[in-house]
């Protein structure tokens, strides 16, 4: 078959490819705001990373899936970083992954297999880096390549941290960098220098494994990933659940070391734009920004960083475990205060 650029068999990428948060919420509208069953401690109700089921008074089940179409066009990079993605969820509920299922979708027709194989061995590797197996999955042919994973892992009912349990008064915690988004659409316009290319790479592989040390942490609250909805949008379903204003400084916030230049070239996709026009409402920015800078704070993710909420007396201990475990842009970015749920950016 004739050479193809994976992204150009797809007309969305990573996790810019999540529906918009407002359409979500219709199709939600209508889910019960508490669960019947008491051994689900997490569903619907929060806009959480996973589900969590609660088998004794000793362990909880946490499963979770994610998948996505291409954001680079070298098939082993694309596993790995929908992998990684993927098993976020898990450790974003502060839970430890023990397996998971692929699932794939691919156009047999424009696709060889060796590229499939690629992208399978890119997810087995991120896998057997956290050590798990990938114990089975499901594939169908489809129009555009899809891969992904559903992850299944376990937690001490006392370290699940769910991201509606920030505190008034905490501290808030990035743990990578923002701009995934941005340089995804320099790539896809081939305009993305090289070293920028790694610099995505290297954040979008690393597996966010911290999650599970900082849940087992007392002064840390609540714990969720970023992707698809950006730095905003996340935050903010941390706002809503736990019913608190987030103020967050941009000037704090680690972004890609070539994003800024990026976004303000024009270099935007076009889920920034449907994240904000979904709960631009809910976010106060400066009457001065520029759309380019909003863009970044609505950028959208994908293998993104943790949002941590802890005891701003602990902020800055706990920021240096972080960073110590190899989250070199691990950053204090904001706080939590009392008010309407909501943002606001300074």
């Amino acid at each position: 078959m004739a050479s193809v650029r994976l992204t150009d068999l797809a007309h969305g990428g990573g996790c810019g490819c999540k529906l918009a948060p407002s359409v979500l919420q219709q199709l939600l509208a209508d889910k019960p705001a508490a669960m019947p069953f008491a051994q689900l401690l997490v569903g619907t109700q929060s806009s959480d990373d996973a589900a969590v089921w609660q088998v004794d008074e000793h362990t909880c089940v946490i499963a979770t899936t994610d998948f996505f179409m291409p954001v680079v066009d070298d098939p082993y990079d694309f596993g790995r970083i929908a992998a990684a993605n993927a098993l976020s969820d898990v450790y974003a509920m502060g839970g430890n992954p023990i397996m998971a299922l692929a699932i794939l979708g691919m156009p047999l027709d424009k696709l060889d297999v060796e590229t499939v194989r690629a992208i399978l061995a890119g997810g087995e590797a991120i896998c057997a880096q956290a050590g798990i197996p990938i114990a089975g999955g499901h594939s169908i042919d489809s129009a555009e390549p899809i891969y992904g994973l559903a992850a299944i892992g376990l937690c001490a009912p006392a370290n699940i941290r769910r991201n509606s349990d920030a505190h008034i008064g905490d501290a808030l915690i990035l743990t990578k960098g923002i701009g995934v988004g941005i340089y995804s659409a320099a790539f896809k316009k081939q305009t993305l220098p090289t070293d920028a290319y790694a610099e995505m790479l290297a954040s979008t592989t690393q597996l966010n494994r911290i999650g599970q040390e900082l849940a087992k942490h007392e002064d840390v609250h609540a714990i969720t990933d970023v992707t698809g909805f950006g730095l905003l949008g996340h935050g903010l379903e941390m706002a809503r659940g736990s019913g608190l204003r987030i103020r967050i400084e941009q000037s704090r916030i680690p972004f890609f070391r070539q994003a800024e230049a990026l976004a303000e070239a024009g270099y935007v996709t076009g889920a920034s734009k449907r994240n904000w026009s979904s709960y631009g409402n809910d976010v106060a920015l400066p009457a001065y920004l520029p759309e380019w800078r909003r863009a970044l704070l609505t950028d959208p993710q994908t293998s993104g960083g943790l949002l941590v909420a802890c005891k701003a007396e602990r902020a800055e201990a706990i920021r240096t475990m972080i960073e110590a475990a190899g989250y070199s842009r691990a950053s204090i970015i904001g706080t939590a205060t009392a008010g309407a749920p909501g943002i606001e950016v300074v």
